[in-house]
């Protein structure tokens, strides 16, 4: 019998910020701030007794003497186990226990000698991507950047549209399909699911704005509607659904895997969103793909958070044949997707067809660049 290898340690890194790059308000969080920057942020690394060590988004400081306790000495390939024990803790936000399944996934796929997406039965090693923008903005703007992009390779680009009236929201998206035609996928997220109950930031919107909404959007030829209403309203989702053509999407803040099982029952989305950094990790993901499949659904999983999060994601979409595209979060010049992967020695990049090659290597495959590294705990 061959021996079991064995987690003898779990390091918290945190990394230093290279350069402030300002903020930008959200369109999801209206009066909010969203810090830019190169660099910082934190990585979790799981240890092992052969030397291989696997690597993760950071975790919450607080978090670490628990999981030590319950993960040391455990195999890192129990993921079934070690899923139960990391959902106590997971807290559904990006400094819940997610980075350390992802960290073990990454141990796994270095042990097998082979990257993530292979190990999982992918057979794609380059995989679309599209430009998710994070401000609202004007519709004149938006035009402006989608030409842009456009001109730069990149294929599909996701607009925010939740403005004040209904009219500017469909003005933004009409200007931008006149601008760019068909030469880009234009996607389009309404934000409505960001609270748990009946009050978020910014314009909420009622089952008739949803689907006036979405019958322009349709009209031109979007290819998708995401979070048009609130994040439990599966009834009124599962409506406006079926009355439409169009692919509506959604999922990004739902926690349980049971909640996806009763969206595919309830026919709630087409296209489900799960995000790896709230359900816990990969772990819970790969489940949510198959439930996807076998419900004929499509799955393009959330940003997770940039860095080591979106490489996650990249693995489960090569892996995915009923996935579509990877989500990058892009609003140039300072929220640009690159200063996201500036802690990695080899950064995903999007190439001029639009595509993101996957890392070569063993795991996740790409490297954190340690000299950036001001404290372990």
């Amino acid at each position: 019998m061959t021996e079991r290898i064995k987690i003898t340690d779990i390091k918290l890194l945190t990394l230093k910020v290279v350069e402030e790059l300002g903020t930008l308000e959200p369109a999801w969080d209206v009066g909010g701030q969203m810090r830019m920057q190169r660099g910082g942020g934190s990585v979790v690394e799981v240890h092992t007794d052969r030397g291989v060590t696997g690597i993760g988004p950071g975790i919450a400081p607080a978090l670490l003497p628990a999981l030590k306790q319950h993960l040391v000495g455990q195999d890192p390939f129990d993921t079934e186990r070690h899923l139960k024990v990391l959902g106590y803790y997971a807290g559904g936000s990006y400094r819940g226990c997610a980075g350390i399944d992802i960290a073990l996934w990454d141990v796994i796929g270095k042990v097998s000698g082979q990257p993530l997406y292979k190990l999982w039965g992918g057979g794609r090693d380059r995989i679309p991507a599209y430009a998710s923008m994070v401000r609202l903005s004007t519709p004149e703007e938006r035009a402006d950047l989608a030409v842009e992009l456009s001109g730069q390779g990149w294929k599909a680009m996701k607009l925010r549209i939740h403005h004040e009236e209904m009219a500017e929201d469909i003005r933004t998206v009409a200007m931008v399909r006149e601008a760019v035609g068909d030469d880009m996928d234009l996607l389009v997220d309404a934000n409505q699911a960001q609270s748990a109950g009946g009050w978020q930031p910014g314009v909420l919107w009622d089952y008739k704005r949803a689907l006036h909404t979405a019958l322009a959007l349709q009209d031109m030829g979007c290819g998708w509607l995401e979070e048009p209403l609130s994040r439990y309203a599966f009834d009124d989702l599962a409506r406006l659904n079926a009355e439409l053509d169009m692919t509506i999407a959604g999922g990004e803040n739902n926690r349980g895997l049971h909640e996806f099982v009763q969206m595919v029952k309830q026919d709630v989305y087409d296209l489900l969103q799960p995000e790896g950094m709230v359900t816990g990790g990969l772990t819970s993901l790969l489940k949510i793909g198959t439930l996807a499949e076998l419900f004929g659904k499509q799955i393009a999983p959330h940003h997770g958070g940039r860095q080591l999060g979106t490489v996650a994601h990249a693995h489960l979409v090569a892996s995915w044949d009923h996935s579509p595209y990877l989500e990058l979060l892009h609003e140039p010049p300072i929220g640009d997707y690159k200063h996201g992967f500036s802690a990695l020695l080899n950064p995903l990049v999007v190439e001029d067809d639009g595509c993101v090659p996957l890392p070569e290597g063993a795991g996740l495959g790409v490297e954190i660049d340690r000299d950036l590294i001001v404290e372990t705990a």
